[in-house]
């Protein structure tokens, strides 16, 4: 590992790097907030794959990727005369200490749950923090992130269940009301009522200490890796999925799950 001078060197070296792009590259030239913005949301992707694939290698790689772009925002910044990468830190490094009056002040914190009790509490006094328990929660979050972060910030300042087993009741209400307008054929309340079913199963999983979001992601990667092996072995056999029966590519589908099994 390296000497903090050597990664201080290194960061620097990142800005000095920037800095001659920005001026001599015709690509990074133009680029703004806006014509970077798709970009650093691929990148975000790029790093979370990684992370759930626990790659370090790729983490690494990824990390610098998401920094670039911290570095370059920054730079922009910098051109307008409005910030840089020392105001960048500076507040980071000052709201994280604000935040943490058990490290940096008399205040004392005996477990993680009670930092996270006393964190929305935290931000509502900042200055320029959260006007509201749930302003924190930005719309563009994927909307199962999203119904996961505002309950576990409801829940933060004492809004949530007393057991986590008293959730299931309201999950099997849930399930019954969508079911009742599947019933009823009306696809408008259906859909209203799928969405009461997925938000009680976040609160559920959050109850649990299950992270959804990661939860679902193994599955797809599962089912993706199931679904692979019923595709290559289909071809194998000279066939394509769509002349298969289901009871065949459902027999393949047991022997890709049986041997992913004996796997892991």
């Amino acid at each position: 590992m390296h000497t903090r001078e050597e990664k201080l060197a290194a960061f620097g070296r990142l800005l000095d790097v920037l800095d001659t792009l920005r001026e001599k590259c015709p690509w990074d030239r133009k680029q703004t907030n806006e014509s970077l913005r798709p970009n650093t949301i691929e990148e975000v992707f790029e790093l979370c794959d990684a992370l759930m694939k626990d790659d370090d290698k790729n983490i690494s790689k990824e990390l610098g990727d998401v920094l670039m772009h911290v570095v370059f925002y920054s730079r922009i910044g910098s051109e307008k005369g409005v910030f840089d990468i020392a105001d960048v830190c500076n507040q980071e490094c000052d709201k994280l200490i604000f935040r943490h009056p058990h490290v940096y002040g008399d205040a004392t914190a005996k477990d993680a749950g009670e930092v996270l009790q006393k964190w929305e509490q935290i931000k509502l006094k900042e200055k320029d923090g959260n006007k509201t328990v749930l302003g924190g929660v930005p719309n563009s979050l994927p909307s199962l992130i999203k119904a996961y972060r505002v309950q576990e910030k409801a829940a933060n300042v004492g809004f949530d269940w007393e057991k986590p087993e008293d959730v299931w009741a309201k999950v099997k209400e849930e399930i019954a009301e969508f079911e009742q307008e599947v019933a009823h054929k009306d696809k408008e309340q259906a859909m209203a009522e799928f969405g009461d079913v997925l938000f009680s199963l976040v609160n559920a999983a959050r109850l649990y200490h299950i992270n959804p979001d990661n939860a679902l992601e193994h599955t797809n990667q599962k089912f993706i890796s199931r679904f692979n092996y019923v595709e290559a072995k289909a071809k194998e056999a000279g066939k394509a999925l769509n002349e298969m029966t289901l009871e065949e590519m459902d027999a393949l589908w047991n022997e890709a799950k049986k041997n992913q099994t004996t796997t892991e």
